[in-house]
C-alpha cells in the first residue's frame, strides 16, 4: 500500500515500506500542470506502475483546504 501525505511544497510518500518525498516543480514537470490542479490519482500513478485507483480523483488543492 501506498501512502501519500500532501503539503504546499510537496508529497512525502511511503511506498513499500521505503519513505521520499516528491517536490512540487518534479511532480508540475512530470504532469504538466500545476501543482494544486494535479489529483491524488495522477501523483500514484508517477509512483505505482498499476495502482489501484479507488474512488474519486482529488485535487490537492481540495485536499490541503
Amino acid at each position: 500500500m501506498t501512502t501519500l501525505s500532501f503539503d504546499e511544497t510537496g508529497v512525502d510518500v511511503v511506498y513499500e515500506g521505503t519513505e521520499f518525498r516528491l517536490e512540487k516543480a518534479l511532480i508540475e514537470e512530470a504532469i504538466d500542470k500545476e501543482y494544486h490542479e494535479t489529483t491524488d490519482h495522477e501523483v500514484l500513478k508517477i509512483v505505482e506502475k498499476n495502482p489501484d485507483l479507488n474512488g474519486e480523483p482529488r485535487r490537492i488543492d481540495d485536499i490541503l483546504r
